[in-house]
């Protein structure tokens, strides 16, 4: 799989808190970014098939 670019403008107040958080993770801002996009993304298709579980299963 290859690479992309994605470009944000973001208030600076939420960029110092990136760096806030990486930093006590020992991570680049860019790092922690995309970890927590890979994170969300896992919860969402979790979520899903969970959901799509239990409507096979007939449970509410």
């Amino acid at each position: 799989m290859g690479t992309s670019v994605l470009s944000l403008r973001i208030d600076g107040e939420l960029l110092n808190r990136l760096r806030h958080h990486a930093a006590k993770r020992g991570m680049s801002v860019q790092d922690y970014v995309v970890r927590t996009l890979i994170r969300d993304d896992f919860d969402e298709r979790f979520q899903t098939a969970v959901e799509e579980t239990e409507k096979f299963y007939g449970v509410t």
